[in-house]
């Protein structure tokens, strides 16, 4: 960290921005920016699809159109034009409105959903204006953002009480975009703080289960787009934005100064730990914290053999987190958002199919009275882990008919880094979420090629072009 700074925390994220270099990267970094990219790229585009997108281009298109700017970005899927600040909304909304896209456990943060729209919009316009945009470029950008986002992220100590995701990505995406246009320390530092000034997105939304939780990513994106134009035009913004007087820690999280020591200590691991790396996979569209109890009953089913009709009980024992965010119950007429962040329906739903997938979110799957009775055998109490900010570990112990008991521990949900998704599932999962945006097979290989190149790209040019379909798609029926 810089010597003698005021403030020392966001000097050294602006110093890792600065000094971050793709050559410095190791291959499973690399690696693994290329895996979560086309990951993200392909949930992005299967959120395209969502039934609310009308209503999001009827409000964005009050707010500015791309004939009016110099440099357009693009919407994902449909490759309409927007000025850039709201193609990184929409894009990021469309990445997180299935609860499909990756996430740092540690952290509670979904990074890419907030900063790989935020820096795509940025390679559309700098390429337009003559600055070709490779793809080490890209990925150094992304590297630099995950830190940052991930970083703050895994420092906090209280309850979430603020959207965590949202905030933590406007702030890595800022230091993302800032490394990708070549910014110098003074226009970077102005760039956090004025991103810092525009946080946003609360806890609520989750509570009630509403779809303004994903549009707080959309948000945060525009915020990080928005303060890189204000910095890069001079506008300057506040120093201590995580650790001023009313700096992040103190204003959003816990007292920083009784625990400083520990959270510059995590700090310090930037440039030697990249986070890029551990980032898990989520092999069913639903919020994490439901992710456990569907990979544990995946496994005992399948080496019990076991029915739906078989299980009398089902009993999830987790962190505080998980019953916080996911042991909400199965009500009538639910809506998507809060059937994606309900357990009883999403484990009856397992139970039922064998898997949750995008097409388990219709009204008829919602509606489904089987699915509602098997509901009410699910539930969740507290195990001994007392860390407010842990998904793991977690045990699921399921009661039969028969009177035997069945247990399984998960110190790992499947997709964590420990415990990974194959290369298979992670392509099967790409090309799902491709299909159900409506890309052809051709369409779909084409992307995933151009995805797995990006380390040698030397223009992302035709990347780019490869995530728009050739002409604006129908919208799915309203769920």
């Amino acid at each position: 960290m810089t010597p003698n700074s005021k403030f020392p925390l966001a000097d050294a994220l602006i110093d890792h921005t600065l000094a971050l270099r793709f050559e410095a990267l190791p291959p499973s970094a690399v690696q693994a920016a290329i895996t979560f990219v086309a990951d993200s790229v392909a949930v992005g585009l299967a959120g395209s699809r969502h039934p609310r997108l009308a209503q999001v281009r009827q409000a964005a298109r009050g707010w500015g159109h791309a004939g009016e700017m110099r440099h357009a970005a693009h919407e994902w899927g449909s490759g309409r034009p927007w000025p850039a600040p709201t193609a990184a909304m929409l894009n990021a909304w469309q990445i997180h409105n299935q609860e499909f896209d990756c996430v740092h456990e540690a952290a509670v943060v979904h990074p890419m959903a907030t900063l790989l729209p935020a820096l795509v919009a940025q390679v559309e316009r700098q390429s337009a204006s003559g600055d070709t945009v490779n793809g080490p470029r890209l990925i150094e950008a992304l590297v630099v953002a995950v830190d940052a986002a991930t970083t703050i992220g895994a420092a906090q100590a209280a309850p979430m009480r603020f959207f965590r995701p949202a905030m933590c990505g406007a702030l890595g995406a800022t230091l993302g975009l800032a490394k990708l246009a070549g910014c110098d320390r003074e226009t970077t530092a102005s760039a956090l703080g004025i991103a810092y000034s525009q946080l946003a997105g609360t806890m609520q939304a989750h509570a009630e289960g509403s779809p303004m939780l994903a549009m707080q990513i959309g948000l945060a994106a525009r915020a990080a787009v928005t303060a890189l134009d204000l910095a890069m035009a001079g506008f300057g913004g506040p120093r201590g934005a995580l650790d001023g007087p009313f700096g992040y820690f103190d204003l959003f999280d816990a007292p920083l100064e009784p625990r400083r020591a520990g959270v510059e200590a995590r700090f310090a691991t930037l440039g030697r730990v990249f986070q890029i790396e551990r980032l898990s996979h989520k092999p069913f569209p639903t919020g994490r914290a439901a992710q456990g109890a569907l990979d544990g009953l995946a496994t005992l089913v399948s080496d019990h053999r076991l029915m739906a009709a078989d299980i009398a009980r089902i009993e999830l024992a987790a962190p505080p987190l998980i019953l916080r965010l996911v042991s909400r119950p199965w009500v009538e007429a639910m809506d998507v958002n809060y059937a994606r962040l309900c357990l009883p329906y999403l484990a009856a739903t397992w139970l039922m199919r064998g898997t949750v997938g995008l097409q388990d979110f219709q009204p008829e799957a919602l509606a489904d009275r089987a699915r509602a009775e098997i509901a009410t055998r699910v539930h969740c109490s507290a195990n001994h882990c007392t860390d407010p900010n842990a998904l793991a570990p977690q045990t699921l112990r399921l009661q039969l008919h028969d009177g035997r008991r069945l247990v399984i521990d998960l110190p790992a949900v499947l997709g964590h880094p420990d415990r990974p998704l194959s290369a298979a599932a992670q392509r099967a999962k790409f090309e799902q979420c491709c299909a159900h945006a409506g890309l052809s097979d051709i369409a779909t290989e084409s992307l995933h090629h151009e995805c797995s190149q990006l380390a040698q790209a030397s223009d992302l040019r035709p990347w780019l072009r490869a995530m728009h379909l050739p002409q604006p798609h129908p919208m799915a029926p309203p769920a």
